[in-house]
């Protein structure tokens, strides 16, 4: 019989590559759950519209007694791409596709509030792009110790803090898990998202994706395509594959954290929970040789 150790998954030597981005942390609440699940969701779906637009996800949930108005709520969270080099032309961008974001996601859907949750010296103040959708006829006022617009709407205002913060955090943080089944894939990669949602900080904007992809494309006008290299069911179609023998599912679980920690935190507890499920013969990660960004998270340097 095999010990423990023996039947954990290898921890292959190398590294997540991730980058730098620009995040958000908003507490949306509701009259009700449902509500508030619409919102939470419409607004963090399709995580990534256009690869370099945004992307969104839900931190986690709040009760009643964790919210500014008492209400059930979740701390969302919005990125965007950064340019070092046109920082103020970033967050105008960043800006812009995160009001799409809460106008057509959150404020449509009735009851619901939008509440700053990130404390920063840096702020989006959100009467240009969202407040005026009153069409002049919104007003602020301070409301539960925060200082808020309302926008009157046909089913009663939709309430949001005026001043938001945003700041610098690390985008892109990932591990692939290699399974010799889906299912065994499956299992492992939802026991890791769900691992992750007890990190503050971070989220999984795509929480198990099937879809890795590569820099380099035949096809630049859609973006990033497949990585071929680590499709299992082109292993013996191409010559270069590097899908290793046994391996027929691959999911990714993708990071995006307020801290670097924060990231290394999640990948830690993604790694330790998926290790040990009968299936998954390897953890990996996806990097481009430091092409992409300037964080190289090893895998192995993670673990006791």
């Amino acid at each position: 019989m095999k010990n423990n150790l023996e039947m954990k998954a290898e921890i292959e030597d190398t590294y997540a590559e991730a980058f730098d981005g620009l995040f958000t942390r908003l507490v949306i609440t509701a009259k009700e759950a449902s509500l508030l699940k619409k919102a939470s969701y419409n607004s963090t779906t399709l995580p990534s519209i256009v690869i370099n637009r945004t992307e969104g996800g839900v931190e986690r949930w709040l009760n009643e007694k964790e919210t500014p108005d008492g209400r059930v709520g979740s701390i969302v969270q919005f990125w965007g791409g950064l340019d070092e080099a046109l920082v103020d032309k970033s967050v105008d961008r960043f800006y812009k596709e995160i009001s799409y974001r809460i106008r057509q996601g959150i404020l449509v859907v009735p009851t619901t509030a939008v509440f700053n949750a990130h404390t920063s010296t840096k702020v989006i103040d959100t009467m240009n792009r969202i407040g005026h959708c009153g069409d002049g006829y919104e007003w602020e006022e301070d409301c539960n110790d925060r200082h808020v617009i309302k926008v009157p709407l046909m089913m009663g205002d939709f309430i949001i803090e005026r001043y938001i913060g945003y700041g610098k955090g690390v985008m892109g943080g990932n591990i692939w898990l290699m399974c010799n089944s889906e299912e065994a894939a499956l299992e492992a990669s939802n026991k890791a998202v769900k691992a992750i949602k007890d990190i503050e900080g971070v989220i999984t904007p795509f929480d198990v994706c099937s879809a890795g992809s590569k820099p380099e494309t035949s096809y630049p006008e859609i973006g990033p395509t497949t990585n071929h290299f680590y499709c299992p069911t082109l292993r013996n179609k191409i010559p270069n594959s590097k899908v290793p023998k046994g391996v027929n599912s691959i999911p990714e679980i993708v990071i995006n954290g307020t801290t670097l920690e924060a990231v290394k935190s999640a990948l830690k507890v993604a790694i330790l929970s998926s290790q040990e499920v009968k299936g998954v013969m390897k953890i990996s990660a996806g990097n481009y040789g430091g092409r992409l960004g300037k964080y190289k998270i090893f895998l192995r340097d993670l673990l006791p």
